[in-house]
């Protein structure tokens, strides 16, 4: 069984807006809405779990009311760091079940199918996937207002969706928050194992500021 675990407990603060970004409209919708389709475009039979704010909850109701948004989804409820979230989303899941589970931001609306594929299909195998890009800008090491160039080639930037296997990833979110789990693939390599890497498509950013929406507006033009 496959499930993907959409977590959108973003406030906007970055964005300057009172509405939180993943209800934000690109393309006159909600965000939110385009990043749950791609998953259902990639598997009609995908359990989604989105991950919400309590005291969000019943705004994206009405959105999704008056968008006519009626792809099942279950809600869990947002924690106060991402680890809380995820394992809150993650806990809707039956401790028997079978299969893999993937994390994703729900800012991030434009992953493609080809890019899902990959990661479920490698966490199939190997029991963890991520999807990496290549970086392309000069990389510069800082400390104490001394730096110097780092090796680029030696670095990738990370997306989601990041998919595990459903045993291990309740396993590693079995633990106590640690301030090191800076993503959902830290935790799971706080158990030891090691994580895939896959290419990730460069259309897939996180919706963070003004200028990504921007962004965001032209890409649903050309889609």
């Amino acid at each position: 069984m496959d499930y993907v675990i959409i977590v959108a407990g973003g406030k906007g603060l970055r964005m300057g807006s009172e509405l939180p970004k993943q209800f934000m409209p690109i393309g006159g919708k909600p965000v939110l809405m385009y990043t749950i389709e791609q998953f259902l475009k990639y598997s009609p039979d995908i359990n989604i779990i989105v991950v919400l704010p309590r005291n969000q909850q019943e705004f994206w109701n009405k959105l999704c009311e008056e968008h006519n948004f009626n792809i099942p989804h279950t809600i869990a409820d947002g924690g106060e760091s991402r680890f809380e979230s995820s394992k809150n989303g993650l806990s809707l899941i039956l401790d028997n079940e079978q299969g893999v589970v993937a994390f994703h931001d729900g800012v991030r609306p434009f992953v493609s199918i080809d890019v899902i594929e990959r990661c479920f299909d490698a966490a199939r195998d190997d029991y963890a996937a991520i999807p990496v890009m290549p970086v392309t800008d000069t990389l510069r090491y800082v400390d104490r207002g001394h730096g110097h160039n780092v090796e680029r080639n030696n670095f990738r930037s990370v997306q989601t969706p990041q998919v595990f296997d459903i045993s291990l990833a309740k396993q590693a979110f079995d633990q106590p928050y640690r301030p090191s789990f800076t993503d959902d693939a830290t935790v799971i390599e706080s158990l030891g194992c090691q994580v895939s890497m896959v290419e990730g498509n460069r259309e897939n950013i996180k919706l963070t500021t003004p200028f990504d929406l921007q962004l965001a507006e032209l890409l649903i033009r050309h889609s």
